[in-house]
């Protein structure tokens, strides 16, 4: 049995992003705001999404974007919930599960978890709320609560 790799270079993010972003393009509940409302270009979106995780895993590239920007435009055209953040962050884990384990694998999960409910509290106010229904949702209340303990 091979032990999982965690999280190494620029290679392992760029396998990671391009797991992540086929499941999530493929989605029924989050997939649309990428392809449909979006129309997001893996090709052009992967390099700058790779930089901003490499700095915040790796700390080896510069990343001098603003990753609300995109994210308000998708929230004024159709409301990003809680339950659209819980789906990325439940994908997320996955993806990341699936790949590699270590410090940075589970630096890259929290990481997650914490832009999740930064940008929800962001675009919906700071009272927006965290539960969500349906779909096998894990509710970003319970990452609030894991993050207090």
């Amino acid at each position: 049995m091979r032990a999982t790799p965690d999280i190494g270079d620029r290679h392992d993010l760029d396998v990671l992003l391009r797991r992540f972003y086929g499941a999530a393009f493929a989605d029924p509940l989050i997939g649309p705001f990428f392809t449909e409302i979006a129309g997001t270009d893996l090709e052009v979106h992967l390099p700058h999404i790779a930089d901003f995780w490499e700095r915040a895993l790796l700390r080896t590239a510069d990343y001098g974007r603003d990753p609300f920007a995109p994210h308000a435009a998708l929230h004024g055209a159709r409301p990003l919930t809680a339950a659209h953040f819980g789906r990325w962050v439940q994908l997320w884990h996955a993806s990341v599960d699936g790949l590699h384990a270590g410090p940075r694998a589970e630096r890259a999960k929290a990481q997650g978890e914490r832009i999740a409910l930064a940008m929800l509290r962001r675009l919906a106010g700071p009272g927006a709320a965290t539960e969500g229904t349906g779909g096998g949702f894990v509710p970003l209340a319970a990452l609030e609560l894991r993050s207090v303990a």
